[in-house]
This record gives C-alpha cells, structure tokens and sequence, in this order.
C-alpha cells in the first residue's frame, strides 16, 4: 500500500524500469480556496491511470485529458483551473471554470519527464526521500515575454547537489539561492518576485519535506489500525515491543519496521526516535515507563502517551526520581488523541492521527465550524509592490 511521495516516486521506477514517459502536474500557486496546497503532485504516464491528486478529484480527469496535448511542444506550460461559480471572464486565456462554487484558482505547472529529459525535481524527491533530509526547489511559474529564463526552469537545494548552475543572472541568482535557503530554513514554501533590468519573474521556492516518523511503542492490537491509517498519510512507521510474542512483522504487515527490544535501560533509540512522532502504548506499566522516561530526555517532535491521566501522571512521578530534568516534557500529549467519545481500536487510532496532525500543523484540533479564519493558509506571497502579480498575469 502506497500513498503520497512514496506513490509517486513507486510509479517513476516503473517508468524508468519500462523507459516510459509521464507528465508531471504540480499546483505552483492558489488563489482563495482550493483542496490541495502548492506542491501537490500527479503524475500522468503516456500508459496507464494517474498517481496522486491535485485536487479534491474535480480536476484530475480534465488535467489528465489535456496533459499530453499541452506540453506536446515539450515546454513547460502553466493552465488556470477556477472553482468559482461561473466564469464572468471572455477571455480565452481565463482560467478554465468548473462552477463547484469553492471560489478559488489554482495554477498547474505541466512538464514533460522522460529518461532522455529527467525532471530535476523528481531526483530531489528522490533524493529526499533517500536521505531523510528536507530539500528545497526554485520553480519559475511566470516571466515576462521574451525573457531568458521559462517557465519550469529550476534551481534546486539539497546536501546530495552541488552548484546546480544558474536561474537568472548573477546579482538575482544569488537573491534566489538566499530565500532558498530561508526556505530549507524556515520550513515553508513561498511565492517570490524578482525583478531583472526587463521585467519580472515569478517563482515558487516550495520547501520539500523529509518524510514523516511514527515511533509506536506497542505492539497491542490498537497498534495494528494505527499503523495502518498513519501509512494512509505516507508516514514511515516503525513499531517496537519488549514482549516478542507481539513484535512480530506478520502482525503489522504495513510497518516499515518492526522492532523488538528490551525495555530496559540503557536506550539506544533516540537516533529513531528524535524528530519523530511517538506513540507509548504499551499497555505496560514498566515498558511504558522506560519508553516514556527515554523518550523525554531526547528530542521528538511528538509524545503522546495513552492511558488515564493519574496513570500517566504517576509515571511521571517515578521517572522524575531518577531523571528531573525532561527535556521534552513540553512536547508530552496525556490522554493522547483528541477527544472525539470512539472506543474501538480505530477510532482510538483515528483520534491519535488527528491530534498529531493538529500539532504538526500548530492546530488545536477543534471543529472547522468554529473557526473564524481560512481553513488553510495562504502561501506567502512576497511581492516587490502589489502590482507585481498582476504584471505577472497580465504577461
């Protein structure tokens, strides 16, 4: 079962196994509301269905049909898809409209791969994916006529690359090469302008993320849909047991890993368990106290511990006799899961997944009802003056 990146980067193997062809469609920008953000991805191959979405499925069948068709010059091209209710527009190159009413735009970037012209921004997936480290792409998705650089044309960041040559020229090259930078550092993609001595130059610098970690202390049946939902959202999953009896790959045949290890000092896995999600769930008493106190001292991005309140709290007492000081104490989630009233191995799945993805997201994990702004954040739009994108457009 494959999902995400991990779809996608399964079906260019295919490809290059077959010396096959493909289009790559990628949402390089979105105006008001849209179901998938800039970066998301589908791949078309000359034979066969598409790998991955690039909308909430309203889009795909029509960016599929024309693909082909579009790129059949072997450039790069930019198509505009509007979710809005009509289209007020007459103008041939208005954004083609679906009438769903969502009231957005979204921009496709539709490039040509092959394996005579690989797309470099596939090797960076790749390459990231392989590495476990975050990757950064500079993608021009407007320029004005004439211009010496086109739309697709990249620069690429990764540990694994060298200098990957020139975007624009020297004193804007550089300008790029920083926000990309800024973005590997920040963590979050962003729409740039940049401007040469003829005009303007709109880029995507989208921020490419290492794949994400979920550590599962327990190998209980509740495990068992956890493993299987956090493999829906294409998350490597590695599970660990002291009871060999219940660490067994056979029971969790979507794990990437399936580790027993005693629970007992000394712990030798914080290289796993550092930057990754944790769930303890043992049903243990004594593992989940060693997984717990270990867990604490290193440095993951999430510890969600299951069981009652008192419970958890009482671990904390016994490890704070021998470790006072927990340094990710801030990051510990106890009851793990957001509240949702299921008591089912799913549903305790489910409300784990969903506060995890909250925290990831820096969400409290409430009802959409209740919120008052956008339900998904806007790309940052760094523009030089307000008119800029306009330019763009227009051009």
């Amino acid at each position: 079962m494959l999902s995400g990146i991990s779809a996608l980067l399964g079906a260019l193997r295919a490809l290059e196994r077959d010396n096959g062809q493909a289009v790559l469609a990628t949402v390089v920008k979105v105006e008001g509301s849209a179901y998938r953000r800039p970066g998301a991805r589908m791949l078309i191959p000359l034979y066969g269905g598409t790998v991955g979405t690039i909308s909430g499925g309203c889009l795909e069948s029509e960016v599929a049909k024309k693909a082909w068709w579009l790129t059949d010059g072997g450039e790069a091209v930019i198509r505009r898809y509007s979710t809005a209710t009509q289209d007020d527009d007459d103008d041939q190159d208005a954004a083609l409209t679906f009438g769903l009413g969502c009231n957005g735009t979204v921009h496709v970037l539709l490039e040509r791969h092959s394996a005579e012209k690989p797309l470099a921004v596939l090797e960076l997936l790749r390459q990231v994916r392989e590495s476990s480290q975050a990757g950064a792409v500079a993608t021009v998705i407007g320029s004005y006529r004439n211009a010496r650089v086109r739309v697709g044309d990249r620069l690429c960041l990764h540990p694994s690359l060298g200098d990957n040559g020139r975007l624009l020229d020297s004193a804007l090259d550089a300008e790029v090469r920083a926000d990309l930078q800024r973005t590997l550092t920040d963590g979050r993609s962003s729409l740039r302008s940049y401007r040469d001595a003829h005009g303007d130059i709109e880029v995507f610098c989208e921020y490419l993320a290492p794949q994400r970690r979920l550590v599962i202390f327990g190998a209980g049946h509740d495990a068992q849909p956890l493993t299987h939902m956090a493999k829906l959202l294409d998350w490597h999953v590695t599970v660990v047991d002291g009871r060999a009896h219940f660490a067994r790959a056979e029971r969790f045949p979507d794990a990437d890993t399936v580790l027993q290890v005693d629970a007992r000092p000394p712990y030798d896995l914080h290289a796993l368990t550092d930057g990754a999600m944790v769930a303890i769930m043992s049903h243990s008493y004594s593992q989940d106290r060693h997984w717990l106190g270990s867990v604490l001292l290193g440095t993951p991005a999430y510890i969600g511990q299951l069981g009652p309140r008192d419970r958890t709290e009482r671990l904390l007492d016994e490890i704070r006799q021998h470790s006072p000081h927990l340094p990710a104490l801030e990051r510990l989630h106890y009851p793990i899961g957001l509240d949702i009233g299921g008591d089912t191995p799913e549903s305790v799945a489910t409300a784990i997944l969903a506060e995890m993805t909250a925290a990831i997201n820096l969400r409290a994990g409430g009802m959409l009802k209740h919120r008052q702004a956008a339900i998904h954040t806007p790309t940052p739009l760094d523009c030089s003056d307000i008119e800029t994108a306009a330019r763009l457009t227009a051009s």
